[in-house]
């Protein structure tokens, strides 16, 4: 499913107007009788005391006729607004007009000792505040009022947010001075970012997606580059197949005292159905590596005096890079100057996909120029810290508006990005941008990561393209921490939990994708 910015959402809006006589007032009935209906099968019965907090714009009018369907069936409602009901216009001052009539309480909100009681003594309060439309931080008595809302959601009433939570970015997820915490949401149209990145996503809870009458091809609009990153089709295993026919990958990786990434990444693809995996460490590790791993090949390599992996071995890791079918390059390499080098090599003379991580995403940072000119496909998987040595954009700017930051990166490294964390993004070269919904707080732990290159490598192997091998890699990442998160907890999860539950994931995607978490219902 697409996911919008906010520009992106007002101009579907228009084009359902403009084009197919979809007016304003007619879009916006069937967003209050959508949030309607998820507020009855949320609640069950509608005998409770509603509260719905209007603020002056559209985001208001939903909240009337929300008033209004509620009022029709018998539910107790008292509306307020915040701001000034005679600025209201088109359908929202329709909407306003018609609850007038009927004889439902309305108040406009001066001071928050004004509505404080009403909301303590609510069962259910309705955010109909700001909407997507808000482009400041928050102040004044709507910050009051945001705050009271949280308030009373911690004394037990239930809140529910019309489009996103008052105070959240629709573009960019951050809270904007202060946010509605809801127990659900109901977007429409389609979601926005505000919707799915976090911390938008948690602090909407439940999230509802009404289409409002859209006509189906809006929702597929080729100019909105940004998605869910939704199951793709895994290949069952061909019955005539050998190990060559799953995918030859190479991974270049390990140090001193760096021996779980090696092994974590090269066994992962095995867990994750890839055929042949060929470890090149340094020669000192093998014994120990082969020891808990000896499915693998190993590639013994000479070392450095630190016991990273030496530049003297360039020409035979080419060589060797001629024979298989992708690379990966970086976990536990370490930061020395000589395999950092070694790194920058192999990056600029191999024309084969690479995937790049950890130690290695440092290494091509000093020099971005051979991603540039690269012909084969390179992916990326950088947590914010690498990524901010990669692009030289602090975390801090990084986190404020990731999906401007992704889609400038891929395009000007010419790279598939994965950029890790919660609901982790996946940009590609031409700007789109996949977001993954899969994935919890347990999988921050050490060796995650390395787990999550032998998965991606293994999708290749067993014959995606990379560009579904690297969001399928993902998806099962996330899902497969999710499996284990379901069986130990989230704090119990380990890199080895997350690789040892890789086939349960692969399996449920093939034969039960019924059984798939759920991050949002359409209503």
């Amino acid at each position: 499913m697409k996911v919008c910015r906010v520009e992106e959402m007002r101009r579907l809006d228009k084009t359902a107007s403009k084009v197919f006589g979809i007016k304003e007032e007619l879009l916006m009935e069937n967003a209050g009788e959508a949030s309607y209906f998820a507020i009855l099968k949320e609640l069950k019965k509608l005998k409770k005391r509603f509260v719905i907090c209007c603020g002056g714009g559209n985001n208001g009018g939903d909240g009337f006729v929300v008033a209004r369907k509620l009022f029709s069936n018998n539910a107790d409602v008292k509306v307020f607004i915040l701001g000034d009901p005679e600025k209201y216009s088109g359908a929202a001052k329709m909407n306003l007009d018609i609850i007038k009539k009927l004889s439902i309480p309305i108040k406009k909100v001066e001071s928050e000792k004004e509505i404080k009681h009403e909301l303590f003594h609510a069962d259910v309060i309705v955010d109909a505040i700001f909407g997507t439309g808000l482009s400041r931080e928050v102040g004044g008595i709507y910050k009051q009022i945001i705050n009271l809302i949280n308030e009373s959601r911690e004394k037990g009433k239930q809140v529910v947010s019309l489009d996103i939570p008052s105070g959240v970015s629709g573009d960019t997820a951050q809270v904007m001075g202060t946010a509605v915490r809801a127990d659900f949401t109901i977007t429409f149209g389609l979601p926005k970012l505000g919707n799915i990145l976090y911390p938008g996503y948690e602090l909407g809870g439940r999230l509802y997606i009404t289409h409002i009458s859209f006509p189906p091809h809006l929702y597929e609009d080729k100019e909105i580059l940004c998605q869910i990153n939704d199951p793709v089709f895994i290949p069952k295993r061909e019955k005539t197949g050998h190990k060559g026919s799953f995918g030859d990958v190479l991974f270049i990786a390990g140090a001193k005292s760096y021996f779980g990434a090696p092994f974590l990444s090269a066994h992962s693809f095995f867990k994750a159905g890839g055929g042949y995996s060929r470890l090149a460490a340094p020669e000192s590790m093998v014994p120990f590596l082969a020891s808990i791993g000896p499915e693998i090949v190993f590639v013994p390599q000479k070392e450095t005096a630190q016991g990273s992996i030496s530049l003297v071995n360039i020409q035979s890791l080419l060589q060797l890079a001629e024979k298989v079918d992708m690379l990966v390059v970086g976990p536990g390499l370490s930061l020395n100057e000589e395999t950092q080098r070694l790194v920058l090599e192999i990056v600029e003379k191999v024309d084969k996909p690479i995937l790049i991580d950890g130690d290695g995403i440092t290494s091509v940072s000093k020099n971005k120029d051979i991603l540039k000119k690269r012909k084969a496909e390179t992916v990326l998987t950088p947590h914010p810290g690498e990524m901010q040595r990669i692009i030289g954009i602090s975390i801090a700017e990084i986190n404020k508006n990731k999906i401007d930051v992704l889609q400038m990166a891929c395009s000007e490294l010419n790279s598939f990005i994965v950029l890790k964390g919660a609901h982790s993004l996946i940009g590609f070269p031409d700007k789109k941008v996949y977001i993954n919904m899969t994935g919890n707080p347990g999988m921050a732990t050490a060796g995650s990561g390395d787990v999550l290159t032998g998965t991606i490598s293994a999708m290749f192997g067993i014959g995606l393209p990379i560009p579904e091998a690297v969001r399928t890699g993902v998806f099962l990442h996330g899902l497969s921490g999710d499996i284990a998160a379901k069986q130990k907890g989230e704090d119990g999860i380990t890199a080895v939990d997350i690789s040892e539950f890789l086939p349960d994931a692969i399996k449920m995607l093939r034969e039960s994708p019924e059984e798939l978490p759920s991050y949002y219902e359409i209503i």
